[in-house]
Parts: C-alpha cells; structure tokens; sequence
C-alpha cells in the first residue's frame, strides 16, 4: 500500500470521470452498480472505472456486464468487427484502424496479473497513443504512454502485454 493515498481518493480524471486510488491491486471494497441496476465492477478495479466512464461518458451499457479485463478483447472476432459482449468494435494490436480518443485498450493476463488490465485512451498523435487507467498498482500512474507504430498499413501500440483495443461506433 502507498502510505501517501487513501483508498477511494481521487486521482485523475478524464471527460469528469473520476480515476480512484484502490490500494493493493487486489484489494476489493464493494460491487459499484448504477441506479438504474447496471452493474458496473468492483469498485476501484480498472474494469470499473471503464464500464463508469462509457456509462457516465458515452451513455454505453454493455451487454454483459461481468468478466475480468481480459475477458473483453475475444481472441476469435476478427479485426474490425463487433464484439457482442461489449457491443463495441473490436481491433487486434495490429490493425488497419488507428486508436482512437475513448477507445478501450485491453491488456492479457500475466503471471502477475491473472485477471489482465483495461484503459482508456485520452490522447493519439502520429506517434503516440496515451491511457488513463485505475488500480495499475499502488505507486503507478494513472496516465502513459506508449510509442504508436505504423506499418504495412497497420497500427501497433508498442506494448507486447496489449491485444487490442474496442470502440463504441
């Protein structure tokens, strides 16, 4: 734990939404489901803040409201289509299609992160793609950035650990 931070002090925030502190990365306080019944993660977790922002944000409700991070990059939907789950389009680390501003940026599990990693992206430029992300690890920060590479006509964030990311249309 960061002797500096409380567990559920604002840290950032993107278009009004918050980024919280969570403490350990493990560390699970409460289920946070809206009024209206739409559940959307364990509080704090990165899948939380997320599902908060395209609900807060971009009015999106995603189909299935549950899973870990990892589960929402589906390795069998092919580039550019929709992913049912999310009800959102889908694009492999690698595509035709550039990142783009509120784009949902999936990284896999690990041997140190079972459940894998989700952000938001905030800012592209020709070179560079920038997230904000929740619950990263105690002493993280809550914006990076990481070189964007184009070739043979395909777009790449430069992290092996990102499989793809996911776009409301």
């Amino acid at each position: 734990m960061n002797p500096f931070r409380s567990v559920g002090e604002t840290l950032d925030s993107f278009n009004n939404v918050n980024v919280y502190y969570n403490g350990a990365v493990n560390n699970v306080e409460k289920r946070n489901v809206t009024k209206d019944g739409y559940n959307l993660g364990l509080q704090y977790q990165c899948v939380e803040f997320v599902k908060r922002y395209y609900y807060e944000y971009l009015q999106h409700k995603m189909p299935d409201s549950y899973g870990h991070a990892k589960d929402f990059f589906n390795p069998n939907i092919k580039d550019g289509k929709r992913n049912t789950q999310r009800n959102l389009i889908q694009y492999t680390n690698g595509s035709m299609s550039k990142p783009k501003v509120n784009d949902i940026v999936v990284f896999q599990a690990s041997w140190y992160n079972s459940f894998g990693h989700v952000a938001i992206v905030m800012e592209v430029t020709q070179n560079t793609v920038t997230i904000i992300q929740q619950n990263a690890g105690p002493f993280s920060n809550t914006r990076v950035s990481y070189d964007l590479i184009q070739e043979n006509n395909r777009w790449k964030i430069s992290n092996s650990k990102i499989v793809g990311w996911l776009r409301k249309e």
